[in-house]
């Protein structure tokens, strides 16, 4: 996979040169190293994370689940798991947020654009044999709503600008919904593999998450939900 994403990287700069006539595409896509955008990817990562991390404390008061004593060293699965979470989001992100969303970007409305990206982004995590698909269904659902959250976590970083007496949008940066994605798979990697946390079967796998993944549950939903509001929240303006 790594292998593949260097491929990729030089494929699409040579696409971003060849096809659109710009050779700084990345930048374009939002990856560009500025205080702001380190600042938002911070802001991401602790908006996600912590929310997560309540997200199971609740859970954990309302006697769903039970803390446990971490299965291995919490300092290696805590480094462990920042490396998994920043790289998996940095990939991740500029191919979903950046490359995708400047294609669409250059063709279709906004709001074409929100869900064309989302769905792609969640039937693409959602590959897998039909029986599980079918089991698992719950899952896209909170996969569609990320990909909401995340599409408008870029667009609240967009700028306007004045160009030849009109206000136009140009691109966002990258570093929120970075930071967001990476946020989530780093708490929950914490959580999961250090096994912090052990499932008490009080309440239907519907509530909580099928296979115990949050993203497949009604808890899980609601937080998405919440999340996806408030990226809305912060876009709106913006694009309207």
């Amino acid at each position: 996979m790594s292998l593949l994403f260097v491929e990729f990287l030089i494929l699409v700069s040579f696409w971003g040169w060849w096809v659109h006539h710009d050779s700084h595409i990345l930048q374009t896509y939002g990856l560009i190293l500025t205080r702001q955008n380190g600042i938002e990817l911070l802001t991401g990562l602790s908006l996600s994370s912590l929310s997560l991390i309540a997200l199971f404390g609740i859970q954990g008061w309302l006697g769903w689940i039970t803390w446990q004593p971490a299965s291995g060293s919490l300092i290696r699965i805590v480094l462990e798991g920042s490396l998994t979470a920043l790289g998996t989001s940095f990939a991740e992100e500029l191919v979903f947020r950046g490359w995708i969303l400047d294609e669409l970007q250059r063709d279709y409305n906004p709001r074409v654009i929100l869900w064309i990206d989302s769905l792609i982004f969640a039937c693409l995590h959602f590959l897998k044999p039909l029986p599980d698909m079918l089991r698992t269904f719950p899952q896209f659902p909170g996969l569609v709503l990320l990909g909401l959250a995340l599409v408008w976590a870029k667009r609240s970083t967009y700028h306007k600008q004045r160009f030849a007496n009109k206000l136009i949008l140009k691109p966002g940066r990258l570093g929120l919904p970075m930071g967001i994605h990476a946020g989530l798979i780093w708490s929950y990697y914490i959580l999961n593999v250090g096994g912090l946390i052990q499932y008490r079967d009080r309440v239907p796998e519907w509530i909580t998450g099928i296979d115990q993944n949050p993203l497949s549950g009604a808890v899980g939903l609601s937080f998405l939900l919440g999340l996806a509001w408030l990226m809305w929240k912060r876009s709106h303006s913006l694009i309207h």
